[in-house]
């Protein structure tokens, strides 16, 4: 049908620009040096789990989705592959984007401890126990925690073991969204009383705010300050408050984009094995592949948000040409 064919181009174009744009922020990264620096490596971290997502899983998703009842005609060792990069690659995708969350928060609320150093250290370590869990999670399956293909029904999906479902969707979704959950509202929450904090008042006036005594024999002055209330207007937002700003938003519309992305499929993830419910697999298919659409909003959020890397998009094609 025409609906169907809209359907499937739109799921190709859709491939083809995560898998682009991805690819351009890697780019820049890469070229340029300002970028080799922190949070740009947790920037870098992120895209290249969504190029993954769109280079290895996408596209045999849609080889999927194409075939009659959405069976599974590939083969076993296919299948494997297919179901331990798509856990891998989204479980890396989510966490990256937690711990650019974490990043900002800490850069925010912990400015003058978060030294560069220290920021680049965490960086990495969460870099690295991003990848380590999501290669726990992924490779579990393979060590006999569940099965992924049943050559029976020619079905390839990720392991339906109640077990491996709980840890699996706790380790890869509901832990993070938990953590950014609660980063959000202390960004929030820092924010509104740095707001609140700031009053537009002038110097007030002292009446009988200083009364000098002078002793018979011994010099001495007194000064007595009664109701002291001496405080600065400052004009607008200072630099440092307009990037707290900034960066408040942007974390807050990726958590937002994250979780409306994720949410549907992690929820029928946990419920369909447990309760042992039978979802029509259009919904899961949907719900599939608007999760994988977050891999293509997460690139457009950061380089929205950063005026440096739309100048690089710039003279990188310029020099290009």
């Amino acid at each position: 049908s025409i609906f169907t064919i809209l359907v499937l181009t739109l799921l190709v174009l859709l491939t083809v620009a995560t898998f682009l744009w991805n690819l351009l922020v890697l780019a820049t990264i890469l070229r340029v040096k300002a970028f080799h620096r922190v949070p740009h490596n947790l920037v870098a971290s992120t895209a290249v789990s969504d190029v993954l997502v769109a280079a290895l899983v996408m596209p045999l998703s849609l080889v999927k989705e194409l075939s009659a009842g959405r069976r599974w005609r590939l083969g076993r060792e296919l299948c494997l592959v297919w179901v331990c990069f798509d856990v891998l690659c989204c479980t890396a995708s989510i966490w990256n984007v937690t711990a650019i969350a974490l990043d900002r928060y800490w850069s925010i609320t912990r400015h003058l401890e978060y030294t560069l150093l220290t920021r680049r250290r965490i960086s990495n370590v969460m870099i690295a126990l991003t990848w380590a869990l999501s290669a726990a999670i992924s490779l579990a399956p393979l060590f006999g925690w569940g099965e992924t293909y049943s050559p029976e029904q020619e079905r390839c999906q990720v392991s339906q073991e109640p077990s491996y479902t709980i840890v699996s969707t706790g380790g890869a979704f509901y832990l993070p969204l938990c953590v950014v959950l609660f980063v959000y509202w202390k960004i929030y929450k820092a924010a509104k009383f740095r707001m609140g904090g700031r009053r537009r008042n002038a110097v007030v006036p002292l009446p009988e705010a200083a009364q000098v005594k002078e002793a018979s024999h011994e010099p001495q002055m007194v000064f007595t300050a009664r109701h002291a209330a001496i405080t600065f207007q400052t004009d607008g937002e200072t630099w440092r408050e307009q990037k707290e700003k900034k960066a408040a938003l942007m974390v807050g519309i990726l958590i937002g984009v994250f979780v409306l992305c994720w949410i549907p499929f992690f929820t029928t993830e946990l419920i369909s094995p447990l309760c042992s419910c039978n979802i029509p697999p259009v919904w899961k298919s949907i719900f599939l592949w608007l999760g994988y659409s977050n891999s293509f909003f997460n690139p457009l959020i950061y380089t929205a948000f950063n005026k440096n890397y739309n100048n690089a998009f710039k003279n990188l094609f310029v020099k290009q040409r």
